[in-house]
């Protein structure tokens, strides 16, 4: 087994100059702001896609609908994945809830991926994984999904050589 080695990802934001999904400067003033308390009106359209912080695999996109995933508080991310995307085997700290919004989106639990045994996930699906369940996600052919939790959201890949954030702590 590996030691792991946890990246706050509200370091990242430094490292991502605040792309605008994350600055939520809407265009109409009757869009919601990032605060939690606020309505939040969105459709696909007027969603705001940066690239993923770089604490995941290269290829995603990250559109914040609701508060800030780096600091305290409820906040739901959209994550837009290509074919073939991978996320290693990892945690977080707190309960992660996912729905599928297109494609197919796989996950499975333990340290390794196994192809064979993650369950897939279709448009509509909806998982809830627990804090410091050890698991690893991926898609064959591209999929959107919907990720809601308390932040600060984090990620602990169980082996650190799979971090793919060059910036990461030793």
């Amino acid at each position: 087994m590996y030691a792991t080695r946890a990246v706050p990802l509200s370091l990242l934001t430094l490292l991502l100059a605040t792309p605008p999904a994350l600055a939520q400067t809407p265009a109409d003033p009757n869009a919601a702001q990032t605060n939690p308390s606020s309505a939040a009106y969105h459709t696909p359209e007027t969603l705001q896609w940066s690239p993923a912080p770089p604490a995941l695999p290269r290829g995603a996109q990250i559109a914040v609908l609701m508060g800030d995933p780096f600091q305290s508080g409820p906040f739901i991310i959209r994550l837009r994945m290509p074919a073939g995307y991978t996320i290693p085997p990892h945690w977080h700290s707190m309960t992660e809830n996912v729905t599928v919004i297109s494609g197919t989106f796989s996950l499975g639990n333990g340290d390794t991926v196994e192809l064979r045994s993650a369950q897939q996930l279709p448009a509509g699906g909806f998982h809830s994984i627990t804090a410091r369940d050890h698991h690893y996600a991926f898609t064959r052919d591209g999929a959107e999904i919907q990720i809601q939790g308390e932040g600060p959201f984090d990620i602990t890949y169980v082996n650190p050589a799979d971090n793919p954030d060059p910036n990461a702590a030793p």
